[in-house]
């Protein structure tokens, strides 16, 4: 059984559910579980079973796709208030995952057992309306990130990105590189050349934009 700050917090973070009554929620909750996961941890990975459907409270999970050769695309990441729309597939579906889940921040979440969340999807119309609303923000993400990976140059993907992150950004060659898809030789690389043109300053782990603009400039051309 979940604490009552458990469910404040969950209420808060996930406000369609505070359509449910007293009774329905109860229900819901009843064989839901307080889930906790140190950074690092393969929260899924493809081939995997769906377990539930997970709301998180605090931290941020990853999920990327990967190639033979370790190479790793990330797809988009699942912070509080947001779930992922991978496990909500495979739950419709009763397919396995096609992509690994990796937790970035430690991370704090409710997991909703398959059964709960298929009651919900249809029974619930405002839990309903949230699944689906994901699935088309996710589907419009996923277009852009076909379209830069197809038609831009990694160096404009590099730009875009950085500026897309608060200044200054705070991550590694390494996790950028996972970001976009490439090698952390590359990418490091393109940030000395950005460096060397006085758009950006690189110091360890952290790089801090000097020109923005140009960035901008050169990310749109």
């Amino acid at each position: 059984m979940l604490t009552n700050d458990t469910r404040s917090r969950l209420l808060q973070q996930y406000p369609m559910l505070q359509e449910l009554s007293a009774a329905e929620l109860d229900a819901m909750l009843a064989t839901a579980s307080l889930m906790q996961f140190p950074a690092g941890t393969i929260l899924f990975d493809e081939n995997q079973p769906c377990q539930g459907f997970p709301l998180l409270l605090s931290g941020s999970l990853r999920v990327i796709k990967s190639s033979a050769n370790g190479r790793e695309l990330q797809l988009y990441r699942v912070i509080p208030g947001e779930s992922c729309i991978l496990t909500s597939s495979c739950l419709l579906g009763h397919n396995p995952y096609r992509a690994r889940g990796i937790v970035e921040e430690p991370l704090e979440m409710v997991m909703l057992p398959a059964a709960v969340f298929h009651g919900l999807l249809g029974g619930n119309e405002a839990f309903r309306r949230y699944v689906f609303q994901l699935f088309t923000e996710r589907l419009t993400d996923m277009m852009e990130l076909v379209t830069a990976v197809a038609f831009q140059k990694l160096d404009q993907r590099l730009a875009a990105l950085l500026t897309a992150k608060a200044n200054p950004v705070h991550t590694t060659h390494q996790a950028i590189a996972d970001e976009l898809g490439s090698a952390r030789e590359i990418v490091s690389r393109l940030l000395k050349g950005f460096s060397e043109q006085g758009w950006v300053k690189l110091g360890r782990e952290q790089i801090t934009l000097t020109d923005v603009a140009a960035l901008k400039k050169f990310a749109s051309l």
